[in-house]
């Protein structure tokens, strides 16, 4: 691809349009992914095997619409355009967007059956749209031969980041889901009219592709060429996903984070493929570095100053994801070739998210697939030494560099040793410290010749993070991983914790029976549901039917008392091992050992028990640090009162340090008629570290119950809800009106 050809003026500037139509294309697409997981969680629970099928489901889809823009590129423009026309308007018949009215089966294996209701309810729409980016890029390079096609991706990408900024901040607050669905369907039809106009545009009597301006004329990349493309997507695409997870999992569970990651990773693409180079070629010639002092203080996983690192860990998402793509942006080929990149560069996104959100999980007891990345990222970024006086250093004969790559090789290895055994208190408590200054100050020598490179980073990673890591999970089976999160068990002189990532779920006293009897936490007897438990036998008898959704470490079981019946719901099987296996956590093998847990989303087996089944009903599902949204619906109270009698009790845990879910229960409740009251308790120094402050929800529709929980004691108040708030459906919720830092 000559420069002279790249900048000729072309006779008309049709730029415009297509630029529209792929940023139509690109934002309908990131629009439509989280609205139908919206539809899908109340009808599909949140188990694993339902988001894992439904990721493969959008990954399958978009590379097969890569696959069809490619296949598309070798038919003559003219027949290639009237086939993408009829798929499109083929599609329409799946308008309005949404799911199928169907049931799952109560037999019905999710792996299967998940991706066949995806696929049949979203797919033609989903398989159509994908197809717009490479297609239309194709397109534009026929339409106008001398431009380069490839900016155009940088307009795919903005609209991508768009259609992701503008769902959870735009359109679910002030939309419900049948009018997105609605809008959705108004944008389908509008890119319709512009993939029709961009084909009214190609060139006239383009026949077969021999000879016209959509011939494949220029060499066919080599196959060591189209594996580099795949790395170089691949990397990115699963940092962003070990990102998420990583920040989530070890730094701080914020809601909305997600999207932080995501959009950085679509913006690096704007930056990577845009005309004017200075920005990426700035970004590239710092990455190592970055990807070296960033990656040993992300391991480090120090939580003194959770934002800062949370900083730092998307800032070096940015800089790998735009190095990485502007070296691929500089390995394009020419315009002819253009599908089979994008393609390529689809197969690697694809991989990068099976590897990082599917398998990670099963394979590793931590988030490895992190470090394993950053790595990767220093074996593929640029290289570029930062001094004249560097180069020089390296540039010399083969017997000189092996010396220093050898020097360099025993530097990081005694670095590692001193800081981790630190012999004789040689370099005092800060030892890590400076160990870490000593690693970047050998890193910066490095930068810019990739062994010696590999070597520091691999040894700052190590020394940083890498060894607790490993030492870790050598030590037993004190931490475990699900599709749900990492859970670390630590032992203390006289107690035992479960942490989900950042977030302590549960404590338990050692040293005899009845301390490891005791309940703590969030569940201590002063807290609402402690005295809500306690005072079972008086309000229901001896015979009390209790149900527990979210089951943790199984504090709650030591309430149980004799003659009652309680129930568990626990998502995560994991969980169930762990508060089952007396080594870790002894609650249920002491109070409970014949406890029943029903494993799945509690509000899908709750819909399957008899009316009026429980007694008394408590809510404790953690997602990270917040309760699951579809478990705080109108539909799901109007669950929670089936299985419950009139003077039954719902009790719903709120503690959260980033939501306030107070009016958020309060309106699904004042919708149902339930009167409802909040305990805050804070625990007396006398309880000890055990005992952590909890807000707790108590409800019930029937007024004298309500009026014997206030009179029984502890400092229950009455809710109100809160004026104009709306109250959550499963057609319509939004998380913003509740973030503490917006109110």
């Amino acid at each position: 691809m000559s420069e002279e050809a790249i900048t000729q003026a072309p006779a008309r500037n049709l730029r415009p349009l297509f630029v529209a139509t792929i940023l139509a294309g690109s934002f309908l697409l990131f629009l439509v992914q989280p609205m139908v997981a919206r539809m899908a969680l109340p009808r599909l629970g949140g188990a694993p095997a339902v988001w894992n099928s439904a990721m493969l489901v959008y990954q399958a889809l978009l590379l097969g619409g890569y696959a069809y823009a490619h296949w598309l590129g070798k038919l003559p423009l003219r027949t290639g355009s009237l086939i993408h026309l009829g798929l499109l308007a083929i599609a329409a018949l799946w308008l309005p967007i949404g799911l199928f009215a169907f049931a799952m089966p109560a037999n019905a294996e999710p792996a299967l059956w998940v991706p066949w209701l995806l696929g049949a309810s979203i797919g033609p729409l989903f398989f159509a749209v994908s197809a717009q980016a490479p297609l239309m890029q194709r397109w534009y390079a026929a339409s106008e031969p001398g431009r380069d096609p490839y900016a155009l991706y940088a307009a795919s990408n903005v609209g991508s980041f768009g259609g992701l900024i503008a769902y959870p901040l735009i359109v679910e607050p002030t939309m419900a889901l049948h009018s997105q669905s609605w809008l959705w369907s108004a944008g389908y039809v509008l890119l319709i009219l512009l993939v029709a106009a961009c084909a009214w545009m190609l060139p006239r009597g383009a026949g077969r592709p021999t000879g016209d301006s959509a011939a494949q004329t220029s060499p066919a990349p080599t196959k060591g060429r189209v594996a580099l493309w795949i790395a170089l997507a691949f990397v990115p695409s699963g940092l962003m996903l070990a990102t998420s997870t990583f920040l989530t999992t070890d730094i701080v569970a914020v809601p909305l984070l997600w999207v932080l990651p995501l959009g950085l990773y679509l913006l690096s693409f704007t930056v990577a493929f845009a005309d004017r180079r200075g920005l990426a070629q700035a970004i590239t010639r710092f990455a190592p570095v970055t990807i070296l002092l960033f990656g040993g203080v992300m391991i480090a996983g120090h939580q003194q100053m959770p934002y800062l690192n949370a900083l730092m860990a998307l800032l070096l998402l940015f800089m790998v994801a735009v190095a990485l793509h502007s070296r691929m942006y500089d390995l394009r080929p020419a315009p002819d070739r253009l599908t089979g990149f994008y393609l390529a560069m689809s197969v690697g996104g694809a991989l990068g998210g099976v590897f990082a959100g599917l398998l990670a999980p099963v394979v590793f007891d931590w988030t490895y697939e992190y470090p394993l990345l950053v790595l990767a990222a220093g074996a593929l970024a640029p290289q570029a030494f930062l001094l004249p006086i560097i180069a020089r250093l390296w540039r010399s004969d083969d017997t000189g560099s092996a010396i220093r790559l050898a020097v360099t090789a025993v530097l990081v290895v005694a670095i590692v040793w001193v800081g981790l055994a630190n012999p004789g208190n040689l370099l005092g408590d800060k030892h890590e410290n400076i160990a870490f200054l000593a690693m970047a100050a050998v890193g910066i020598v490095v930068v810019g010749v990739r062994l010696p490179y590999m070597i520091v980073l691999a040894g700052a990673l190590f020394l940083f993070g890498g060894y607790r890591a490993l030492q870790t999970s050598f030590d037993g089976d004190m931490r475990t991983r699900s599709y749900f999160g990492v859970y670390t068990v630590r032992e203390y002189s006289d107690v035992r914790t479960l942490a989900h990532g950042t977030t302590l779920h549960g404590i338990q006293l050692l040293g005899s029976p009845e301390r490891e009897r005791y309940p703590t936490s969030y569940y201590i007897m002063g807290s609402g549901v402690g005295r809500a438990l306690l005072e079972a036998p008086k309000f229901y008898g001896a015979n009390a039917r209790i149900g527990i959704v979210g089951l943790g470490t199984g504090t709650l079981a030591c309430y149980a008392k004799p003659g009652q019946k309680w129930r568990f719901y626990e998502i995560d099987p994991m969980v169930v091992d762990l508060a089952r296996d007396p080594r870790k956590f002894s609650f249920l093998s002491r109070c409970l050992p014949d406890a029943d847990v029903v494993v799945g989303d509690a509000r899908m087996r709750l819909a399957e028990e008899a009316a009026g089944s429980f007694d008394i009903l408590a809510l404790d599902a953690f997602s990270s640090d917040a309760v699951p949204m579809h478990l705080m619906t109108r539909e799901a109270f109007e669950t929670y009162g089936r299985v419950l009698p009139r003077n039954g009790l719902l009790l719903v845990h709120v503690s959260n340090r980033f939501l306030d879910l107070e009016p958020v229960v309060a309106a699904s409740g004042a919708t149902g008629k339930w009167l409802g009251a909040m305990m805050s308790y804070h625990p007396h120094e006398s309880e000890g570290e055990q005992a952590a402050s909890s807000d707790w929800i108590a409800l019930t529709r029937d007024p004298s119950t309500f009026a014997r929980l206030i009179s029984d004691g502890g400092d229950w108040r009455p809710l109100s809800p809160r004026p104009g708030f709306t109250a959550w459906s499963d057609d319509y919720a939004t998380i913003l009106p509740v973030l503490r830092s917006l109110r």
